[in-house]
C-alpha cells in the first residue's frame, strides 16, 4: 500500500514535490489545520502529517489516527503536539531545530534595534506630519549588556549578531557548557545574574511547564531598572500581565514582543503602550526560511516512512539514513530476543537490562534498547512499538538499564537482555552470525545456538537421563512435528534448555504435559 501523507498547514509547494518524488502520496489540505473536526475524520487514512504552528495534534486526534507513524513539525517548537501521546501511541515527532534559526535571529535583532530606537513610533509619528526629533531619543546597542536566556540555535546566532554590534553578551542556559560559551564569546551566568546586569534580555527557549511564566512579576522586580524585553520564541515565557505593570511602573523600559500568550493576539494591553513594539508570529517568516523547512520537513518525513530513519525527532533517538539498514538486523535481534523472554516470562517484570558487545556496541543502543523493550512488553501490551516502549516501561515504574561490555567473546557482536521479577531473573544472549540473520547463543547462563522460528518451545529443566525421548513422545502423540532442536546444558547433571522449531502448534494439554516431565522447570511456546 502506497504511504500517505497529508499536510494540513500552509507548506511550500516544493515539500509536496518533494514527497511525491520519494513515492509517498501527499496531499494538500492547509484549511484542515482551523477546521478540528474535519482533520478529525480525515486523518485515519494518512501515514504522515506535516504541520506548522496552526493545526493542534492532541490525544483526541491521535485516537482517530489509526495509521499514523510520524508528525513532522516545518519550525522549531512542538508545542502544539502532545508529544507524551504522541509517544504512547507509537507516532514519531519531527522538527527542524535548525532551519528556522538565522531567520528568527535577525527578527530577534531587528525588534532589538527599532526598540531601542522607537523605530514604529518614530515612523507613525513622521506620516502623521509631525517633525518629532526630540521626543524620539534612542539608546544605543553599543556597549550594553545583552541577557540571553536560552543559548542554543537562535541564542548562540543572536549572540554573534550583538557581539557585531559590539555589545557584551551573558547568557543563562543549564545545558550551555563551557566549551561552548568560550567559542561563542558569551560569559556564562546563573538567572538571577543575568537579570541584575543586563540592558537588553532575549528569550530564546522552548515553552515547557518549566519555563512558563519564567519572566514573571518576581523576575522582573529583580531586572535592572530600564532593561527592554525581547520575545521571539513562545507566548507564555513572559507572564504579559506582570510585564504591563513593569511597564506602566516604569522598570522596564520597553519590551518588544513577536509571540503572545494567546494567538492570534487580536487584543492585548501591551498593544496600547506606545514603549512596546509586536509583530505577529514573524520570527520564522522569511521566504528562505519557510522553504527550507517545507524542503527539510518533506525530506525527513520521506526518509522516515521509505528507509526508516529518524532525524530530529523530540522522542526518539536520531538513525540515519545510511544507518538505518546497518542498524536493521542489530534492531531485529534486540526484538526478538525480548520477545523470547516476554513470552516466557509470567511474573510482573520490575527490571530490564540490555548489554551489548563487539560490533553492536558500536551501533545505535537507545534505538536496539528500545526494541528490546518493545519486544519484552508486546506480548502483555500488544499496542506497543519502539517509539513508545520505554514510555509504557516508565508509567509502569519498570527500571531500564543498559551498558556495554568489553572483553573477550566468541561472537563478533553480542546482544544480552535479562529481566528481573519477584521470582528471580532470566536472561537470553543471541548475536548476528555471518549470514545476518539472528541466533540465540545462551538462554539462562547455558550455552544454546538456535536460530528464531515461527513457532518454538522453550524448556528448562535438570539435565537427567530419559528427559529428550519423553519430550519428543509426547509431542509425536499429538501430531507435532519437530523441525529443529537445540540442547545446552551448563554441566553435566546441572540445568539444561531445549529450544525447539516445530512445524504445527503445540496443543495446550502438550505444553502441560511436557511441564510435568519430571526434572522440567517449566515449558512454554513462543511465536515470532
Amino acid at each position: 500500500m502506497q504511504k500517505r501523507v497529508l499536510v494540513s498547514d500552509a507548506l511550500a509547494p516544493t515539500a509536496l514535490e518533494l514527497f511525491r518524488s520519494r513515492g509517498l502520496e501527499a496531499d494538500y489540505r492547509p484549511e484542515l489545520g482551523k477546521d478540528r473536526h474535519a482533520l478529525a475524520d480525515a486523518i485515519f487514512a494518512y501515514d504522515g502529517l506535516a504541520i506548522r504552528s496552526t493545526t493542534r495534534v492532541d490525544q483526541a486526534l491521535l485516537t482517530r489516527a489509526e495509521r499514523l507513524r510520524v508528525v513532522g513539525r516545518a519550525g522549531v517548537g512542538v508545542d502544539n503536539v502532545d508529544v507524551a501521546a504522541a509517544t504512547a501511541r507509537g507516532v514519531i515527532v519531527m522538527n527542524t531545530p535548525f532551519g528556522n534559526s538565522i531567520t528568527t535571529a535577525e527578527h530577534t535583532m531587528a525588534l532589538m534595534l527599532a526598540l531601542a530606537r522607537q523605530i514604529p513610533a518614530a515612523d507613525a509619528s513622521t506620516r502623521a506630519g509631525k517633525w518629532e526629533k526630540n521626543r524620539f531619543m534612542g539608546v544605543e546597542l553599543a556597549g550594553k549588556t545583552l541577557g540571553l536566556i536560552g543559548c542554543g540555535n537562535v541564542g548562540a546566532n543572536v549572540a554573534t549578531r550583538a557581539l557585531g554590534f559590539s555589545m557584551r553578551v551573558i547568557a543563562y542556559d543549564p545545558f550551555l557548557t563551557e566549551e561552548r560559551a568560550l567559542k561563542l564569546g558569551v560569559e556564562q551566568v546563573d538567572l538571577d545574574a543575568l537579570l541584575a546586569h543586563a540592558d537588553f534580555i532575549t528569550l530564546h527557549t522552548p515553552l515547557t511547564t518549566k519555563t512558563r511564566g519564567l519572566v514573571d512579576a518576581r523576575s522582573l522586580k529583580r531586572t535592572k531598572r530600564g532593561v527592554r524585553i525581547v520575545n521571539c520564541a513562545r507566548g507564555g515565557l513572559v507572564d504579559e500581565a506582570a510585564l504591563v505593570a513593569a511597564l506602566d511602573e516604569g522598570h522596564v523600559a520597553g519590551a518588544a514582543l513577536d509571540v503572545f500568550e494567546t494567538e492570534p493576539a487580536r487584543e492585548n494591553p501591551l498593544f496600547s503602550r506606545e514603549n512596546v513594539v509586536c509583530t505577529p508570529h514573524l520570527g520564522a517568516s522569511t521566504v528562505e526560511a519557510q522553504e527550507k523547512v517545507a524542503l527539510q520537513i518533506a525530506e525527513q518525513m520521506s526518509d522516515f516512512l521509505t528507509r526508516g530513519a529518524i532525524v530530529n525527532a523530540v522522542n526518539f533517538p536520531s538513525i540515519g539514513a545510511e544507518e538505518a539498514p546497518r542498524l536493521a538486523p542489530f534492531v531485529d535481534l534486540s526484538e526478538k530476543l525480548g520477545s523470547f523472554l516476554g513470552q516466557s516470562t509470567e511474573a510482573p517484570i520490575e527490571r530490564i537490562a540490555v548489554s551489548y558487545e563487539g560490533a553492536a556496541a558500536q551501533r545505535n543502543i537507545p534505538a536496539m534498547t528500545a526494541a528490546a523493550v518493545a519486544g519484552l512488553l508486546r506480548p502483555a501490551l500488544a499496542e506497543i512499538n519502539l517509539v513508545s516502549a520505554l514510555a509504557i516501561a516508565k508509567e509502569r515504574g519498570i527500571t531500564i538499564d543498559e551498558a556495554t561490555r568489553s572483553g573477550e567473546s566468541d561472537y563478533d557482536s553480542l546482544i544480552a537482555v535479562s529481566v528481573a521479577t519477584r521470582e528471580g531473573e532470566r536472561t537470553l544472549e543471541g548475536s548476528l552470525f555471518h549470514d545476518g540473520r539472528p541466533r540465540i547463543v545462551a538462554a539462562d547462563g547455558v550455552r544454546v545456538e538456535s536460530e528464531f522460528s515461527e513457532r518454538m518451545i522453550f524448556v528448562s529443566n535438570a539435565d537427567k537421563p530419559g528427559f529428550i525421548g519423553r519430550f519428543a513422545g509426547l509431542l509425536g502423540a499429538a501430531g507435532v512435528n519437530i523441525a529443529t532442536c537445540a540442547l545446552g546444558r551448563d554441566r553435566p547433571g546441572g540445568s539444561a534448555v531445549a529450544i525447539v522449531a516445530i512445524d504445527e502448534p503445540a496443543p495446550r494439554e502438550t505444553i502441560r504435559a511436557i511441564a510435568a516431565l519430571p526434572g522440567v522447570r517449566f515449558a512454554t511456546t513462543l511465536q515470532f
